[in-house]
């Protein structure tokens, strides 16, 4: 239940990040809401990577580089989902706050993030033969 709290409260900071430097690039930039995202995307992935490393699952025995791949690997999945979801609410609803988007689309990508996370990336490495 810890992990799951934790995860939870690192996800609503990613999400901060994530939403916060989308509203920035919007306000700062003559980035559109789509690419403007893409950039969002990122830096929340490196700060939930490192959040999710130091304090929700700790490291794993997979050394930096392979938990870093994986991790990576589960992010951008998830990141996929979501921007497609935040893409369609966005072009099928022209008129839909962009930063409500990232929240409904951040919301429905963060089970399957979850789950990766806690099984792929810092789940227990296999023994070695």
């Amino acid at each position: 239940m810890r992990r799951l709290l934790l995860f939870a409260a690192t996800g609503i900071a990613g999400f901060l990040v994530d939403a916060g430097t989308l509203a920035l690039l919007l306000w700062a930039t003559p980035l559109g809401p789509l690419t403007a995202r893409l950039i969002a995307i990122a830096l929340a992935m490196l700060f939930t990577f490192w959040v999710n490393r130091t304090f929700t699952f700790g490291r794993s025995a997979r050394g930096l580089v392979a938990e870093g791949t994986r991790y990576g690997g589960v992010g951008l999945s998830a990141s996929a989902l979501n921007y497609a979801l935040y893409s369609a609410l966005i072009i099928a609803f022209p008129t839909f706050p962009p930063v409500l988007a990232v929240a409904v689309a951040s919301l429905c990508a963060m089970a399957w993030s979850f789950l990766g996370y806690s099984r792929f990336v810092f789940g227990p490495a296999p023994p070695s033969k």
